[in-house]
Protein backbone atom coordinates (compact mmCIF):
# COMPACT_ATOMS: atom_id res chain seq x y z
CA UNK A 1 0.00 0.00 0.00
CA UNK A 2 0.71 3.85 -0.79
CA UNK A 3 -0.05 5.68 2.52
CA UNK A 4 0.27 9.16 4.11
CA UNK A 5 0.25 10.02 7.42
CA UNK A 6 -1.36 13.35 8.56
CA UNK A 7 -1.95 14.25 11.70
CA UNK A 8 -0.71 17.78 13.79
CA UNK A 9 2.49 17.33 15.72
CA UNK A 10 2.64 15.18 18.93
CA UNK A 11 0.04 12.88 17.18
CA UNK A 12 2.38 10.13 16.96
CA UNK A 13 2.85 9.74 13.23
CA UNK A 14 6.18 8.68 13.56
CA UNK A 15 5.96 6.42 15.95
CA UNK A 16 2.68 4.76 14.31
CA UNK A 17 4.55 4.87 10.56
CA UNK A 18 7.37 2.80 12.10
CA UNK A 19 5.24 0.08 13.59
CA UNK A 20 2.58 0.27 10.06
CA UNK A 21 5.72 -0.21 8.22
CA UNK A 22 6.78 -3.25 10.09
CA UNK A 23 3.22 -4.82 9.31
CA UNK A 24 2.94 -3.89 5.96
CA UNK A 25 6.33 -4.65 5.29
CA UNK A 26 6.78 -1.08 3.47
CA UNK A 27 9.50 1.46 4.40
CA UNK A 28 8.39 4.05 6.57
CA UNK A 29 9.68 7.26 4.39
CA UNK A 30 10.12 10.50 6.64
CA UNK A 31 11.15 13.65 4.99
CA UNK A 32 13.27 14.60 8.06
CA UNK A 33 14.97 11.20 7.22
CA UNK A 34 15.33 12.05 3.63
CA UNK A 35 17.01 15.46 4.56
CA UNK A 36 19.57 13.93 6.54
CA UNK A 37 20.61 11.11 4.67
CA UNK A 38 21.15 13.74 1.84
CA UNK A 39 22.92 16.43 3.70
CA UNK A 40 24.83 13.31 5.19
CA UNK A 41 25.89 11.97 1.96
CA UNK A 42 26.46 15.86 0.58
CA UNK A 43 24.15 14.65 -2.78
CA UNK A 44 23.42 17.73 -4.69
CA UNK A 45 20.25 18.06 -3.26
CA UNK A 46 21.93 17.59 0.16
CA UNK A 47 24.16 20.39 -0.70
CA UNK A 48 21.35 22.81 -1.92
CA UNK A 49 19.26 22.07 0.72
CA UNK A 50 21.95 22.65 3.33
CA UNK A 51 22.00 26.32 2.33
CA UNK A 52 18.99 26.78 3.26
CA UNK A 53 19.44 25.47 6.87
CA UNK A 54 22.70 26.72 7.31
CA UNK A 55 20.81 30.06 6.35
CA UNK A 56 17.92 29.60 8.55
CA UNK A 57 15.24 29.14 5.59
CA UNK A 58 12.72 26.81 5.18
CA UNK A 59 13.82 24.41 2.20
CA UNK A 60 11.93 25.23 -1.01
CA UNK A 61 9.02 22.46 -1.89
CA UNK A 62 10.93 22.13 -5.40
CA UNK A 63 14.04 20.66 -3.45
CA UNK A 64 11.99 18.52 -0.84
CA UNK A 65 9.84 17.16 -4.16
CA UNK A 66 12.69 16.38 -5.62
CA UNK A 67 14.14 14.33 -2.83
CA UNK A 68 10.95 12.44 -2.37
CA UNK A 69 10.96 11.80 -6.16
CA UNK A 70 14.40 10.10 -5.78
CA UNK A 71 13.18 8.43 -2.39
CA UNK A 72 10.09 6.85 -4.10
CA UNK A 73 11.85 5.83 -7.05
CA UNK A 74 14.40 3.81 -5.33
CA UNK A 75 13.42 -0.59 -5.25
CA UNK A 76 11.98 -0.89 -1.71
CA UNK A 77 9.21 1.73 -2.15
CA UNK A 78 7.94 0.14 -5.52
CA UNK A 79 5.47 -2.05 -3.82
CA UNK A 80 4.30 0.08 -1.15
CA UNK A 81 5.40 2.58 1.20
CA UNK A 82 4.40 5.08 4.56
CA UNK A 83 4.68 8.94 3.67
CA UNK A 84 5.43 10.61 6.89
CA UNK A 85 6.04 14.58 6.58
CA UNK A 86 5.25 14.96 3.23
CA UNK A 87 2.77 16.55 1.67
CA UNK A 88 2.65 19.25 4.27
CA UNK A 89 0.15 21.25 2.05
CA UNK A 90 -2.24 21.12 -1.10
CA UNK A 91 0.75 21.95 -3.89
CA UNK A 92 2.86 19.51 -2.01
CA UNK A 93 0.20 17.06 -2.70
CA UNK A 94 -0.44 18.02 -6.44
CA UNK A 95 3.52 17.87 -6.46
CA UNK A 96 3.27 14.05 -4.95
CA UNK A 97 0.46 13.00 -7.76
CA UNK A 98 3.26 14.34 -10.46
CA UNK A 99 6.03 12.10 -8.99
CA UNK A 100 3.68 9.01 -8.40
CA UNK A 101 2.20 9.26 -11.37
CA UNK A 102 5.53 9.42 -13.30
CA UNK A 103 6.42 6.48 -11.25
CA UNK A 104 2.82 4.84 -12.72
CA UNK A 105 1.87 4.81 -8.95
CA UNK A 106 -0.84 6.48 -6.98
CA UNK A 107 -1.59 6.72 -3.54
CA UNK A 108 -4.24 4.06 -1.83
CA UNK A 109 -5.15 5.80 1.94
CA UNK A 110 -4.13 8.85 3.68
CA UNK A 111 -4.45 8.17 7.62
CA UNK A 112 -5.66 10.97 9.41
CA UNK A 113 -4.02 10.78 13.23
CA UNK A 114 -6.90 12.87 15.16
CA UNK A 115 -5.91 13.88 18.73
CA UNK A 116 -7.84 17.03 20.45
CA UNK A 117 -5.85 20.14 21.25
CA UNK A 118 -5.34 19.63 24.88
CA UNK A 119 -4.11 16.19 24.54
CA UNK A 120 -1.44 16.67 22.44
CA UNK A 121 -0.25 20.38 24.08
CA UNK A 122 -0.28 17.55 27.01
CA UNK A 123 2.03 15.14 25.37
CA UNK A 124 3.90 17.49 23.81
CA UNK A 125 4.88 19.60 27.24
CA UNK A 126 5.36 16.38 28.73
CA UNK A 127 8.47 15.21 26.25
CA UNK A 128 10.41 18.11 28.17
CA UNK A 129 11.87 19.54 25.07
CA UNK A 130 13.12 23.00 25.30
CA UNK A 131 11.17 24.91 22.24
CA UNK A 132 7.75 22.84 23.97
CA UNK A 133 6.66 25.29 25.65
CA UNK A 134 2.14 25.86 25.45
CA UNK A 135 2.48 28.83 23.15
CA UNK A 136 5.36 27.16 20.54
CA UNK A 137 2.65 24.65 20.47
CA UNK A 138 0.00 25.85 20.31
CA UNK A 139 1.67 28.43 17.11
CA UNK A 140 2.38 24.55 15.50
CA UNK A 141 -1.24 24.00 15.99
CA UNK A 142 -2.39 26.87 14.66
CA UNK A 143 0.16 26.33 11.25
CA UNK A 144 -1.41 22.72 11.07
CA UNK A 145 -4.75 23.95 10.99
CA UNK A 146 -3.91 26.45 8.26
CA UNK A 147 -1.37 24.59 5.93
CA UNK A 148 -1.82 20.88 6.75
CA UNK A 149 -5.48 20.13 7.45
CA UNK A 150 -6.82 21.17 3.82
CA UNK A 151 -4.90 18.16 3.06
CA UNK A 152 -8.29 16.01 4.67
CA UNK A 153 -10.61 17.87 2.57
CA UNK A 154 -8.05 17.29 -0.62
CA UNK A 155 -7.53 13.49 -0.09
CA UNK A 156 -11.32 13.25 0.76
CA UNK A 157 -11.53 10.05 -1.35
CA UNK A 158 -8.89 8.09 0.36
CA UNK A 159 -8.85 9.70 3.66
CA UNK A 160 -9.22 7.54 6.95
CA UNK A 161 -9.62 9.00 10.28
CA UNK A 162 -8.10 6.97 12.89
CA UNK A 163 -8.29 7.92 16.80
CA UNK A 164 -4.91 8.24 17.66
CA UNK A 165 -5.62 8.65 21.77
CA UNK A 166 -4.85 5.41 23.59
CA UNK A 167 -2.07 3.54 23.77
CA UNK A 168 0.35 2.51 21.38
CA UNK A 169 -0.64 -0.72 20.56
CA UNK A 170 -4.48 0.27 20.40
CA UNK A 171 -4.12 3.22 17.73
CA UNK A 172 -1.53 0.89 15.41
CA UNK A 173 -4.38 -1.54 15.52
CA UNK A 174 -7.13 1.20 15.10
CA UNK A 175 -4.99 1.95 12.00
CA UNK A 176 -4.97 -1.60 10.22
CA UNK A 177 -8.25 -1.63 10.96
CA UNK A 178 -9.14 1.02 9.49
CA UNK A 179 -6.70 -0.26 6.38
CA UNK A 180 -8.44 -3.58 6.15
CA UNK A 181 -11.73 -1.68 5.67
CA UNK A 182 -10.37 0.78 2.83
CA UNK A 183 -12.20 -0.91 -0.31
CA UNK A 184 -10.07 -1.19 -3.37
CA UNK A 185 -10.55 0.69 -6.47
Amino acid sequence: MRIVLVGPPGAGKGTQAARLAERLDAPHISTGDIFRENMKNETELGKEAQRYVDAGDLVPDEVTVKMVKDRLAQPDAQEGFLLDGFPRNTAQADELQKVLGDLGQRLDAVLVFEVDDEELIKRLMSRGRSDDTEETIRHRQEVYRSETEPLIAHYQDIAVRVDAVGSVDEITDRAMDALADEPDD
